[in-house]
């Protein structure tokens, strides 16, 4: 997803946008030989980004599976965040929204059922909708985007990866209480673009960040939940302006 950003970035930062465990180019394990958590995905990162590349600080951009993964690590590590950039990332109630409705009954029972009414959302056609809806103009995304995303969840293996973290994202509705507390004790810097249409995390989640962080710098844009996708050029011009700005 950050194809697009990296470029328009570069000249100015250093930028590194790792893939987790299991997803993209990184080694994927199958169940039973790793840990599928958000736990264990943050464990990972950040043992990537403080012990194996020695950073002492950086910045975090958060979307979707990013906010439970970098908020874990952001509130272990607080002096170690010079800013936040929020883009569609949860981290309040309000922010749950209807595109949630089908994992409930997996998290209140899995069980057989449960796990193949989730394995039947891993298909072409509902990566296509998470890309295209909501979005103001459907030619500007790239069929790339979510066919490649499809060659990756077709994997052998890779459905009960996914099984096992939908499953697990429950935890990190538990952990809420505890990031708000670091936002309000630690202040970080922070930039929220948001695409309003998200039907996963709704406008109401963005808003609820100012409840803990009133300095916080938002943008909500008329897109859905992969903003980067056609919004790409404002939101790299957002995190430019934001990050010259003195703290």
């Amino acid at each position: 997803m950050f194809r697009d950003l990296i470029p328009k970035l570069a000249d100015k930062f250093h930028v590194i946008a790792p893939d987790y465990v299991g997803f993209g180019y990184s080694d994927m394990p199958l169940v039973g030989e790793f840990e599928y958590t958000f736990d264990n995905l943050a464990a990972h990162v950040e043992e990537l980004l403080l012990s194996r590349l020695g950073l002492k600080t950086f910045s975090i951009y958060v979307q979707d599976y990013g906010a439970p993964i970098g908020y874990r690590i952001a509130s272990k590590n607080p002096g170690a965040i010079q800013g936040i950039i929020v883009q569609n990332g949860n981290a309040y109630a309000e922010g749950i929204g209807p595109g949630f409705d089908a994992l409930k009954p997996l998290w209140k029972n899995r069980n057989a059922e449960t796990e193949k009414a989730v394995r039947a959302l891993l298909t072409l056609e509902t990566t296509k909708f998470q890309y295209v809806n909501g979005v103001q103009d459907e030619s500007k995304i790239s069929p790339d985007s979510y066919h490649f995303d499809q060659m990756f969840l077709d994997r052998p293996g890779n459905d009960a990866i996914q099984v096992n973290l939908l499953h697990d994202y429950q935890a990190n509705l538990a952990l809420y209480d505890g990031w708000h507390a670091y936002f309000k004790k630690q202040q970080p810097r922070m930039l929220i673009t948001w695409g309003i249409n998200d039907v996963f995390f709704t406008v109401e989640g963005a808003k609820a960040y100012l409840r803990d962080l009133p300095d916080a710098e938002i943008h909500l844009i008329d897109t859905g939940h992969f903003a980067l996708e056609d919004n790409c050029s404002f939101i790299a011009e957002c995190i430019r302006r934001f990050f010259a700005c003195k703290a």
